[in-house]
């Protein structure tokens, strides 16, 4: 069964398919917004994580008539009360810039000291199935997961892989050493998404149930 993973971020979509891989779920074809014609997509402007995740789910089921999994994911820093939350991706005002949104979060950081540098990532999964779908396999049309990731926010980034914070971003398993410089392996089991993500396998695995 194909299901869409609705984001344009290939390593997003890598990340679900070790998930699955390492679950041993077969039957699951996933694809990307680059898979797919085009659609209008709905601003981003829930109040929430799950809200978001939704408004993307949502958009997938209408114009592509495929199961649709989305995730709405940032870093909460407890010095900035929780910012920049659900404006991660867009905290220096232009989409998905990672290095400009780094930049600002160590400088509104500037000379806090390290024992009030806490920070955790969060993220927030959607799966949502076309009602025919879920009728046809018994299933629910929405399920909704959470995972978080504890750590702090380093004074430098550390590090070439993963995307986002994750230079930034030393997990509290791992001192001494960014999100960016763990393998993609140790990333998908100790991150929030991975978390998220694992509460899915099971329900895909259903979902798969029968195809080939």
């Amino acid at each position: 069964m194909r299901v869409l993973v609705a984001s344009r971020n290939a390593k997003k979509l890598k990340e679900l398919n070790r998930v699955l891989e390492a679950a041993q779920v077969t039957g699951i074809e996933l694809v990307g917004l680059s898979d797919v014609p085009d659609y209008p997509e709905t601003p981003e402007t829930g109040a929430t994580f799950a809200d978001n995740a939704r408004i993307k789910t949502a958009d997938g089921v209408a114009h592509t008539g495929l199961p649709t999994i989305a995730d709405d994911s940032g870093i909460a820093v407890d010095e900035l009360r929780g910012m920049p939350g659900i404006l991660s991706a867009r905290w220096s005002g232009a989409h998905g810039d990672d290095e400009a949104n780094n930049r600002l979060l160590l400088g509104q950081l500037g000379d806090t000291p390290d024992e009030r540098r806490g920070a955790h990532y969060v993220s927030v999964c959607v799966l949502q199935l076309p009602e025919d779908v879920a009728s046809a396999k018994g299933m629910n049309t929405e399920y909704v997961v959470e995972g978080t990731w504890e750590g702090r926010v380093l004074r430098a980034p550390q590090g070439d892989g993963g995307f986002g914070y994750d230079p930034l971003f030393e997990p509290a398993e791992t001192p001494g050493h960014s999100a960016a410089e763990l393998s993609p392996e140790r990333k998908d089991e100790l991150s929030h998404r991975g978390k998220a993500l694992a509460q899915l396998v099971e329900v895909l695995r259903e979902l798969s149930d029968g195809e080939k």
